[in-house]
């Protein structure tokens, strides 16, 4: 968990809804370097931990007997349901608590992704309770987003990139300059060192799997302030009574930057890394 920093229920609040549309997808190679990765044998269990709207959890969904997401945010495990159901995908199920509620009763798993959301948990608490409740083989998977939109020379697609150092100005011009989160601010920003964690844990040492991005997307204003506000730094409950004025302005700043409204950017590449529990 960051330094200085209490958790609570309101990291995320308003953004469910955004977040489907505002981020970016996972390249198309996820599932496939994760099946290429995992033993798959027998009727192997995911558990995906901070589980957002079940981005995760649905790409993996056909590779496992059940899948089973669990995240603090009512409202995002309503998206997820949605998702699901859409999908016709009847074998996950969604579970509203916190990490460090775990286990509760919900048994084994050969699996447990962390989707860039174990910085936000009592690591230390949720590494040796995720190492008791996988396989023995089995093991604890960050899936690591290594960057958006970064290295392609603007001119190589069709649209600018979306202004972030003016929507960054924007948000602090509104928020303040400290990184909010919550009720509270990040003065540390979130903290690192995860294999020191998961090695006192007892996993072994990780196994990097890189998934290649660099897709061109089209993303359209709105999908741009979906964005924004998917973010638990800039979560629409952050603005208060100031909320459309601060839409306003961000509209605003998006059209002197595109008038036609479209921007490019790029899937970002990813890591899967894997921290395997001995067998």
């Amino acid at each position: 968990m960051p330094r200085g920093w209490q958790w609570d229920p309101t990291l995320f609040g308003g953004s469910a809804r955004h977040y489907r549309r505002g981020r970016l997808p996972y390249p198309p190679g996820l599932h496939d370097a994760f099946a290429g990765a995992a033993d798959l044998s027998g009727a192997p269990r995911l558990i995906d931990v901070g589980c957002g709207p079940g981005t995760v959890a649905l790409i993996l969904a056909d590779l496992f007997a059940e899948v089973v997401g669990v995240d603090p945010d009512a409202d995002m495990l309503a998206e997820a349901a949605a998702l699901a159901s859409a999908r016709a995908i009847a074998h996950a199920r969604w579970v509203c608590l916190r990490a460090e509620a775990l286990p509760a009763g919900l048994g084994r798993f050969r699996y447990a992704t962390f989707a860039q959301s174990f910085h936000w948990m009592e690591r230390e608490r949720v590494a040796r309770t995720t190492f008791d409740m996988l396989d023995p083989g089995g093991a604890f998977v960050h899936v690591n987003t290594m960057g958006e939109g970064t290295d392609a020379p603007v001119d190589a697609l069709p649209h600018p990139p979306p202004p972030s150092a003016a929507i960054r100005e924007l948000a602090e011009r509104f928020l303040g300059a400290a990184r909010r989160a919550g009720q509270g601010v990040l003065r540390f920003g979130t903290p690192g060192d995860e294999w020191g964690v998961l090695r006192a844990a007892g996993f072994q040492p990780p196994e990097t799997v890189r998934v290649e991005g660099g897709q061109p997307l089209e993303r359209t204003a709105g999908d741009v302030v979906a964005h924004v506000f998917s973010s638990s730094s800039t979560a629409p409950h952050l603005f208060g009574d100031r909320l459309d004025a601060f839409e306003r302005e961000l509209r605003g700043v998006l059209a002197a930057a595109a008038p036609d409204g479209l921007f490019s950017e790029r899937v970002g590449d990813l890591e899967l890394v894997f921290y395997r529990r001995p067998a």
